[in-house]
């Protein structure tokens, strides 16, 4: 072995909780209702009970269970009278599309069945190239959003388009003759067809202006960018081209400069020819990129300024003067000085928001000639100006504008000054909204113009420069809504709609190829030239970037989650129930602290009896006396002391169910569009209850859980040193336990024979499995209540694992050798504590479809069983809720429906609503309550491919059940592979002969049909 590693999930776990030892014990830390069945538990338990009263009672109980499971939901089938000729019922149609938001983009395939879009996945033909992440797959719930406006509003009373339509061409016709602006505010929209039309609406317009803001801004990149090379765009890294990658505050595994990164950067990081890129991260959270880096170095967002200049000095050969302390220059040096060795196969990135930092980035990267860092086809989805949205506020609150047209943007919400912004709406004579929603916005302007969903508009978007992709409708509009661009075209006094303004200024830019062509394929690559870049002083940028310090108490340093992102998908209970990767907490957003401010600040984390996480709240006052009270904690290990963090997208209120309006709006803090500011922290009064599912379903403390090793030792030792096998006694010999076996193994050799390959290398904990997971199988949403009980229906987690290098064998020793108390005292003191900066490890564990499964031989009613092609069955009707299989589980993957989540008014989710139960996939039975339930490897779609194929007369194609599994499907990073062993020319039957390959406790003999790939860090 390579260490002698201890893995941890939670503080409290690394402190030996005995609260945490006792949870480990028991598997279910809520009373079983038994007495919902067997009536007035005190008069039974005071009672004899008689061998013939026990049998009455258990099969009273059971009986009641399965009547309950077979109680399913209730659905009216209503047949065609004329069935329509491109719809054959049962059989799904995919229609390639391209979606973005104004902060989420992807190139997607969506899934309809009969005429309705139930699932998000990933277009895979050549071009395109970004995935769709957690959001994206979670946003086809947003169109079956019952909170939606459904018919436009005048006045705050609902009106009709015709009327909207005078009202704002009466409003246009009034600006010009008295002079006043006319402002049309959107999000980026990336968009040449909208673009061209907005041009075309200034030129008939003189007195109009379009202005575009992004609710979290990349201005100052943007800003930088321009200046260099005189377009404003950003720069699309290809990660893969990296052998060594340094990261100062930059989440590029996250929603940094829009995310999408992970599938470049995956590629490097799988040890290929015994090599695999290196990668260092200098920041204040943690981050999933921090989570990722071989090397993390947590520090305030000043010393990552200085950290900025120290690279540049030492690539760059300059002199700039910097202050930094000797434990981070050390670390800032080997990476400044591993960078300039790398040359063009070295990258560097930052998130830093300032613009002589982000020249800075621009320069380090020239120097190098960065194979990486791509100019030719930038990215476009960030156009937005800090200084232009300032200056419409100062306009609107001066009168000077007449009307404000505003789509895809909720500034009442996003704004940190949005008081300024109200009052300058009120004194805009008439202002428009196109949202999905009657939200902060909408509800206050003059105009509250319903607009579709993606799913149901035509659009074109250019993500990157040279790529052009179509947005086409799956469905016709559910409402009364109308496109922004239909309404332009109307204001423009164009005739016709603006799908065909659409296909005609699309000819123009489609060359060689045509309209029903690029609409199948959903993208068509035209290709553009590397943007040389002008000259410019860096030296000057160096000077200033140098001078920063650090002011305040401690730093706030706000961030979007993996699971809510800017905040326009608060209303969907998916994304609300999400785990997040790093701290395992849903519905909630809270200020993450370090272990020692956490102490100095009398904050606590506490893992209560029931399982739940409690924790303290905080009180967070900016510079200028602005407060956030209440602010649920979270200790969290690697944040940098002097610092805390907290997610914004939080905290809304209009147009959303009860239950979603959850946490605090952090956009009140985002002062001057910086996401650093700084703060002073106080304890307040009370306890927070947090959803935190990391201490939840553990693997009851085994210790070979997760596997990993060094690049150095993965590249000079025998695997059996690294991936060690575990051993059992046979016949007073030591033997592999995978030789030994309790049962006679059936001849699987022929048919189709599925594995799962994890490689937790290419793992980056992103989510985007769990709510494809969610969308495919139609799990519920139980919420925060119950997830507190640790009743979440989730078929596939994520687990975190942290680890420390305080744990390897050597640092043991070390601690067994102390001589006494003097001696501890100062060995103690001189070891890192394994809170402060850990490594992190992700780890998707769903069922692992045992060939040999304890879960099938403990079930009374033989309703989970094992099928030839490697799945683990599970019979609904037949259970009856014993739960003997989840505690006979390993590896604690089973979901008990403890209620009726479907049309119950106790969880008020889209289960709850005829509209929302438009997305649940016909293939997948609804579970009733008191049934198991758990990942099926997604059999209705592996059984699809091989009714397709024998439909067509042919074999399976090679890796044609990878798309099969929603799981791996979904997958950006390549990280889960879904096949057929059998098939020896698959990817999964030879990712099974690799030597990193390994089973989940393997020692328990259950012979599972998922496995992973030993984790190898480049340290």
């Amino acid at each position: 072995m390579s260490s002698n590693k201890k893995y941890w999930k939670s503080v409290e776990e690394l402190e030996n909780s005995s609260i945490v030892e006792a949870l480990r014990n028991n598997e279910f830390v809520e009373e079983i209702p038994t007495d919902e069945f067997l009536g007035n538990a005190d008069a039974l338990a005071s009672s004899g009970t008689s061998r013939r009263d026990f049998l009455k009672y258990v099969g009273f109980s059971t009986a009641a269970v399965t009547l309950a499971a077979c109680e399913g939901p209730v659905h009216k089938s209503i047949p065609y009278v004329l069935q329509p000729e491109q719809i054959i019922p049962g059989v799904a149609d995919y229609y390639a599309t391209t979606v973005f938001d104004g902060f989420d983009f992807a190139n997607l395939l969506v899934k309809t069945r009969e005429g309705r879009p139930i699932k998000i996945e990933n277009n895979t033909i050549s071009g395109a190239k970004f995935s769709a992440n957690a959001r994206i797959h979670a946003s086809i719930l947003a169109l079956y959003d019952s909170m939606r406006l459904k018919e436009p509003k005048l006045e705050g009373k609902n009106s009709s388009w015709s009327a909207v339509d005078l009202k704002i061409k009466s409003s246009l016709a009034d600006a010009k003759a008295k002079g006043g602006q006319v402002v049309l505010l959107t999000n980026t929209l990336a968009s040449p067809s909208t673009e061209k039309l907005i041009a075309e609406f200034i030129a008939k317009n003189p007195n109009a202006k379009h202005v575009v803001y992004d609710a979290v801004s990349s201005s100052d990149a943007l800003d930088a960018f321009e200046t260099v090379y005189g377009e404003r765009a950003l720069v699309d890294y290809d990660f893969s081209k990296a052998s060594l990658i340094v990261s100062v505050g930059a989440d590029f595994l996250g929603d940094w400069q829009g995310g999408g990164y992970d599938a470049g950067y995956a590629q490097g990081r799988i040890p290929q020819n015994g090599k695999m890129s290196r990668h260092f991260q200098f920041e204040s959270n943690m981050t999933l990129s921090g989570a990722a880096a071989d090397k993390r170095v947590p520090m305030t967002t000043a010393d990552q300024k200085q950290a900025l200049v120290q690279i540049y000095n030492i690539v760059a050969g300059a002199s700039v003067p910097v202050t930094l302390e000797a434990k981070y220059k050390t670390e800032v040096v080997k990476a400044a000085q591993q960078l300039r060795a790398a040359g063009s196969k070295g990258v560097l990135v930052s998130g830093i928001e300032d613009k002589n930092a982000q020249l800075l980035v621009l320069a380090i990267n020239q120097v190098l000639a960065s194979e990486a860092y791509n100019t030719a086809g930038t990215r476009q989805i960030r156009k937005g100006s800090n200084a232009v949205v300032s200056q419409l506020i100062k306009d609107m609150n001066a009168g000077s504008v007449h009307t404000l047209i505003m789509s895809g943007i909720n500034p009442v919400y996003t704004l940190a000054d949005s008081a300024s912004f109200v009052s300058g709406l009120k004194k805009v004579k008439t202002s428009v909204a196109f949202s999905l929603k009657e939200d902060e916005t909408a509800s206050i302007t003059t105009i509250a113009a319903p607009a579709p969903h993606y799913l149901e508009s035509w659009g074109d978007v250019e993500i990157t420069k040279g790529t052009y992709s179509l947005t086409q409708p799956t469905i016709r509009p559910i409402f009364n809504t109308k496109q922004f661009q239909d309404v332009l075209l109307s204001l423009n006094g164009v005739s016709g709609n603006f799908y065909d303004y659409l296909k005609v200024n699309s000819a123009g830019i489609i060359v060689g190829s045509s309209w029903n062509k690029v609409l199948h394929d959903g993208i068509f690559v035209i290709g553009s030239g590397v943007l040389a870049a002008g000259s410019f002083d860096y030296s000057t940028a160096a000077n200033a970037v140098s001078k920063s310090k650090s002011t305040g108490d401690f730093e706030l340093v706000l961030y979007t989650k993996t699971g809510m992102g800017d905040g326009q998908h608060a209303n969907n209970p998916w994304l609300q129930e999400f785990p997040d990767p790093i701290t395992r907490v849903s519905w909630d957003n809270y200020v993450t602290v370090s272990n020692a401010d956490a102490k100095k600040l009398g904050l606590t984390n506490e893992i209560v009896a029931n399982g739940g996480l409690n924790g303290s709240y905080a009180t967070i006052t900016t510079a200028d006396g602005s407060k956030l009270e209440n602010v649920p904690v979270i200790v969290q290990p690697g944040q940098a002391i002097g610092t805390v963090g907290l997610a914004v997208g939080y905290g809304r209120k209009a147009a959303l169910k009860e239950e979603m309006q959850v946490g605090l709006n952090a956009y009140a803090l985002y002062k001057n569009f910086n996401s650093v500011q700084s703060v002073s922290i106080a304890k307040a009064n009370g306890e927070h209850e947090f959803a935190c599912v990391q201490g939840q379903k553990t693997l009851m403390g085994r210790g070979d859980i997760i596997k990993e090793t060094t690049l150095e030792i993965f590249n000079t030792k025998d695997a059996k040193h690294w991936n060690e096998q575990p051993m059992v006694s046979l016949d007073h010999q030591e033997v592999e336990a995978t030789t030994v076996d309790l049962w006679e193994s059936f001849d699987r050799s022929t048919g189709h024979h599925f594995n799962l390959s994890i490689d937790l290398n290419a793992c980056t904990g992103c989510g985007a499995c769990v709510i494809a997971c969610h969308a495919e199988n139609n799990v519920p949403v139980v919420g925060k209540a119950e997830v507190r009980r640790s009743r979440d229906m989730h078929w596939l987690r994520i687990d975190r694992y942290y680890s420390s290098e305080s744990t390897f064998e050597g640092d043991n020793e070390r601690k067994e050798n102390i001589a006494g108390l003097s001696s501890s005292l100062s060995t103690f003191n001189e070891m890192e504590k394994p809170g402060d900066n850990p490594q992190v490890a992700f780890q998707p564990v769903m069922c692992q479809h045992c060939n040999h499964a304890p879960c099938e031989t403990v079930c009374p009613v033989a309703a989970t069983s094992h099928g030839r092609q490697g799945q683990n069955h599970m019979a609904y009707n037949r259970c009856v809720g014993t739960r003997y299989c989840a505690n006979n589980c390993p590896y604690k993957v089973r979901r008990f429906n403890w209620f009726l989540y479907n049309k119950n008014s106790e969880f008020d989710y889209h289960m709850n609503d005829d509209l929302g139960r438009m997305v649940l996939n016909p293939d997948v039975n609804v579970r009733s309550r008191g049934v198991m339930e758990k990942c099926s490897f997604c059999i209705q779609s592996t059984q699809a491919v091989i009714l397709e194929a024998k439909r067509q007369g042919r074999v399976v194609a090679k890796d044609e059940f990878n798309n099969a599994c929603a799981c791996s499907a979904a997958c950006s990073s390549g990280a889960m592979v879904f096949g057929d062993v059998n098939d020896k020319d698959s990817a999964v039957a030879k990712l099974a002969e690799s030597e990193r390959m390994y089973h989940l406790l393997e020692h328990v003999g259950t012979k599972p049909n998922v496995f992973y790939h030993v984790k190898v860090r480049n340290t």
